[in-house]
């Protein structure tokens, strides 16, 4: 045994020190790619901020620390209690079975307590976990809903799903095991690697020996590891970003017969993550045995070298630097090596992971700081009842720097009053309606509600007095009632009222269930005019002060523009009232129509002072009057 000490020390110090290396450089490494995909922040200021969430939890997190004692104390001391047993049975002149007995009673106590720890661990850290994410979605979602119009449409939709979904989910992986676990390996190899020094340091030199193949190993398939996974993740990308657009666009599909082609597509995306799949497969197939060979080689060479020191010991009582190795040791150091590699392999995978939690915690918190474009000033102030008056006095707004979508735009509206607004496609009768309710700020001008500037009233109160009916409406998957109530305390009568008072009612009364008919996505199975009869009845029930309608009556059938006429000139009388139609037969009865061309205000009157001054306005009725006699003939 002798021989083989000089080896073992420098085998055990170069194994130490490059192992040591190996990992240092692979943790710096992932580090380094974790911050390769647009990180800016740096980890300790992610930590910080994610720790903020974590906070009014700390309570919960000590509990799971001392109930982690527990699980690294059955990994440490379970090995020492087997030794200890395995030494009674050895005993000469044989043994006591009660020194037996009361030590498996105490082993099988340890156990009971680490896998009850586990199961409590596990428990409150779920728990825990779902309530710091849950938290984290609100304020992502809450903040999401605070960027202004012009801001939304810079950012892809997918991404902020992705945002709010997918790297919550990684951060929840983080605060529901991955710390815990990377704290609790490093003090099992810590203490395993303590218990196994005071208990033969020779038999520790000979472990230490492997630690830098285990490393090694680890890194590489890692490294591998990692690209299968990445092929995957997009592989699964590109067929969930292919499925969603073609699913929504498969009445094209079908209309144009192009079936075939997109499954040729579709198998082709298929058949790459198939590959994807098998290779991350062939990694791990690869990757196990190499491990499970490393780990039967320290085993091997600890029974070789135990049963050399043990035989030495047994025949003429030798010791090797005071160190005692018997069948007791041997035993101790064959439970001590998985509990001690283990724990290696799965150090730098949990630190990547940790640091691709990073990543998306980045994500997340620059979504975050995105500071939204439209906000209430300081001393912004509450409207409590508006009359309905507006003015726009020389106003000047750009959607991007330079290109100018409306120039000194300026026009008053009494209260009450029915304006119109009508123009070319483009010439910015949408944008006024927009910049009226503050979805986007203008550059320079004033914008006025019963003489005073929107910018000093709070968002919030200034769109609470304002109904807006859009060409294109929006539904929401839940019943007719869900979506005309929209979460407000309505009672059926006030419902039906409602609906009654839109003509609504006349094609609610035929569904099966009334008010409780489903509302399928975006309201698809309802036709265009129902779908506009109901956005009408969510608006009256809210009874706004100012009611907007941008291209209501575009795409109508005529029976449904009848019901959608009379609408119209009862909701005259609620309030003011600002459309924006490219019928002109809806506008005729405007109490003032607003002609808008590239961006400035050519005409202003009533339709028949327009008709008499042969502008602009007469050449666009003109127009559309002939348009519909052919149509007509």
């Amino acid at each position: 045994m002798k021989e083989y000490l000089p080896l073992l020390i420098v085998g055990a110090i170069i194994g130490a020190f490059s192992g040591a290396l190996i990992l240092a450089y692979a943790l710096v490494k992932d580090k380094k790619e974790a911050m390769g995909f647009d990180r800016n922040m740096k980890d300790g200021e992610l930590m910080r901020r994610l720790l903020r969430y974590a906070r009014p939890y700390w309570f919960n997190f000590v509990i799971v620390g001392l109930v982690m004692l527990l699980s690294i104390s059955y990994s440490i001391v379970s090995p020492i209690i087997i030794s200890n047993i395995t030494s009674i049975i050895q005993t000469e002149g044989g043994f006591e079975f009660n020194d037996v007995i009361w030590r498996v009673i105490l082993y099988a106590g340890i156990l009971v307590l680490s896998l009850v720890g586990t199961y409590v661990q596990s428990i409150v850290l779920q728990k825990t976990g779902q309530k710091i994410i849950s938290k984290l979605r609100e304020d992502a979602f809450t903040h999401i809903e605070s960027l202004s119009h012009a801001q939304l449409s810079q950012i892809p939709v997918g991404k902020l799903v992705t945002r709010v979904t997918n790297d919550t989910n990684a951060i929840s992986m983080m605060f529901t095991g991955m710390l815990v676990n990377l704290i609790k390996n490093m003090f099992v190899i810590l203490g395993v690697l303590v218990a196994m020094l005071c208990m033969n340091f020779i038999l520790t030199l000979m472990v230490l020996c492997f630690v830098p193949f285990i490393v090694l190993f680890t890194v590489i398939f890692r490294k591998f590891s990692r690209k299968a996974y990445r092929q995957v993740k997009n592989g699964t990308t590109d067929i969930n970003t292919y499925l969603s657009e073609h699913l929504s666009g498969m009445k094209i599909i079908q209309i144009f017969n192009r079936e075939g082609r997109k499954m040729e597509e579709f198998d082709a995306k298929n058949e790459k993550l198939y590959k994807a799949e098998r290779g991350q497969i062939f990694v791990f197939g690869i990757f196990r045995p190499i491990v499970y060979m490393l780990y039967i080689s320290s085993v091997l060479c600890l029974f070789f070298l135990g049963a050399k020191g043990a035989l030495d010991y047994a025949l003429d009582g030798t010791k090797y630097l005071g160190q005692i190795i018997d069948g007791a040791t041997i035993v101790a150091f064959y439970m001590f090596i998985s509990r001690f590699f283990n724990p290696i392999q799965s150090l730098a995978e949990q630190f990547h992971r940790l640091q691709s939690a990073f990543a998306s915690a980045e994500k997340i918190f620059t979504i975050m700081d995105i500071k939204p474009a439209v906000v209430d000033e300081e001393d912004a102030i509450e409207l409590e009842t508006v009359r309905g008056e507006i003015e726009f006095k020389n106003v000047w707004f750009a959607y991007n720097e330079g290109e100018w979508i409306l120039k000194d735009v300026s026009f008053h509206v009494n209260a009450n009053d029915t304006v119109a607004f009508v123009g070319a496609t483009g010439s910015g009768k949408t944008t006024i309606l927009s910049l009226l309710c503050r979805n986007y700020d203008i550059q320079q001008g004033e914008i006025l509600l019963d003489g005073v500037n929107i910018r000093h009233i709070k968002i919030a109160s200034l769109r609470k007095h304002f109904g807006q009916m859009l060409q294109d409406v929006f539904l929401f998957a839940g019943t007719i009632r869900s979506n005309i109530v929209l979460r407000d305390e309505f009672d059926d009568e006030q419902v039906l009222e409602a609906c009654k008072y839109v003509n609504a009612d006349k094609f609610i009364d035929r569904l099966p269930n009334g008010l409780d008919e489903e509302v399928r996505e975006r309201g698809n199975n309802f036709s265009a005019g129902q779908r506009q009869l109901l956005s009408f009845a969510r608006t009256i029930i809210h009874k706004p002060e100012v009611m907007i309608l941008d291209e209501a009556t575009a795409n109508i059938d005529t029976e449904t523009e009848v019901l959608i006429q009379d609408s119209l000139t009862k909701m005259m009388n609620i309030g003011t009232m600002l459309i924006v139609a490219h019928r002109l037969s809806t506008v005729q009865h405007a109490d003032n129509i607003i002609v808008v061309s590239d961006g400035r205000i050519v005409e202003q009157g009533n339709h028949h002072e327009l008709l008499k001054q042969r502008g602009r306005y007469y050449e666009l009725y003109t127009l559309q009057y002939n348009k519909e006699q052919l149509q007509n003939k």
